[in-house]
């Protein structure tokens, strides 16, 4: 996909499961070295300093708007390094992702934006033979310190998987099957928290004349919004989203990305994803991820239309990826 068909002007830069391990990259685009990639800005000094400082945390356009301070962070990598066995997947991540915001990652196959995004809750314990290093955090809660609740912390950092993977069971079931697992068992709150539940994910109007069906009969774009309302049922303060809407048509695309921009008032959300112009949609800020290294993050329509780096310039504009 070319720079112009992303809808910006001609001459800047600017864009376009389960626990399983991505795969490492092995076709398309130049090949970066096991060392650090060598990276040429993108940009002047003078404006490569300014967009530098602007991202800042804290600086005066944190946010990407002048004056607004920069929302505190909510998820915070610091030198985040992860093993599958004797592949290491990702090297010395360090990132604030703020609250209540929607931070998008993006990079080629393989690059580790899945693996970064379940190592938040901890569903790459699910695979044998990894291991981490650096730290991770939510709120001020270390995730891989010894004895924590791992329980506890996935409920806290719900995740949305790239295909839809309702319980076949009935759509209340479904909704209330993590409130059950809690212990409430009072049929008057677990109403009121369903319904909430499929309010907030946008599918009560769609379902409230079913909700004894199968959860197996709706379609996909509705089966993905149920697993959004089943998480949002234990009211976790975190969202993940692996690629959710891949699996689905555009008009169920459209709905998920509407919804993801309705939540994030109450919510954090990160969401991976390898389409551009979803990125530039429905996300505050991006991280571009290669080869397992943060390249860069950044306000997104910063980073989409003036990257500071050659590299982000040339995945976002299609040259490789």
């Amino acid at each position: 996909m070319t720079a112009a068909n992303a809808g910006y002007p001609q001459g800047a830069g600017r864009a376009q499961a389960s626990a399983g391990t991505e795969p490492p990259a092995t076709t398309g685009g130049p090949r970066v070295s096991e060392e650090a990639p060598r990276i040429r800005t993108a940009l002047p000094p003078n404006r490569a300093a300014g967009a530098e400082a602007a991202a800042r945390p804290g600086g005066e356009a944190a946010d990407g708007d002048q004056g607004e301070p920069a929302p505190a962070p909510h998820l915070v990598a610091r030198g985040f390094d992860l093993h599958y066995g004797t592949h290491q997947a990702l090297h010395g991540i360090s990132l604030d992702i703020p609250e209540h915001r929607v931070t998008a990652i993006i990079g080629p196959s393989g690059c580790g934006k899945s693996t970064l995004l379940r190592a938040f809750n901890r569903m790459n314990d699910l695979i044998p033979g990894v291991r981490t290093g650096g730290t991770l955090r939510v709120g001020a809660v270390d995730v891989n310190a010894p004895g924590l609740d791992v329980v506890a912390l996935r409920r806290r950092v719900g995740m949305v998987f790239q295909r839809p993977n309702p319980f076949p069971q009935s759509v209340y079931d479904n909704v209330a099957f993590g409130l059950r697992l809690l212990g409430i068992r009072k049929r008057t709150e677990l109403d009121g928290r369903v319904e909430t539940s499929l309010r907030r994910a946008a599918l009560w109007d769609e379902v409230k004349d079913r909700l004894e069906g199968s959860a197996l009969q709706l379609s996909g774009g509705q089966q993905q919004r149920l697993c959004i309302a089943r998480c949002l049922a234990v009211e976790p303060e975190v969202l993940l989203m692996d690629e959710p809407a891949s699996a689905l048509d555009p008009t169920s695309t459209a709905r998920v990305e509407e919804l993801v921009l309705e939540l994030k008032g109450r919510y954090t959300i990160v969401v991976v994803t390898h389409n551009m112009q979803q990125a530039a949609r429905i996300s505050d800020r991006t991280a571009f991820l290669m080869q397992g290294r943060l390249v860069e993050d950044d306000d997104t329509r910063r980073m989409f239309t003036s990257p500071r780096e050659k590299l982000t310039e040339d995945y976002i504009t299609g040259r490789f990826g």
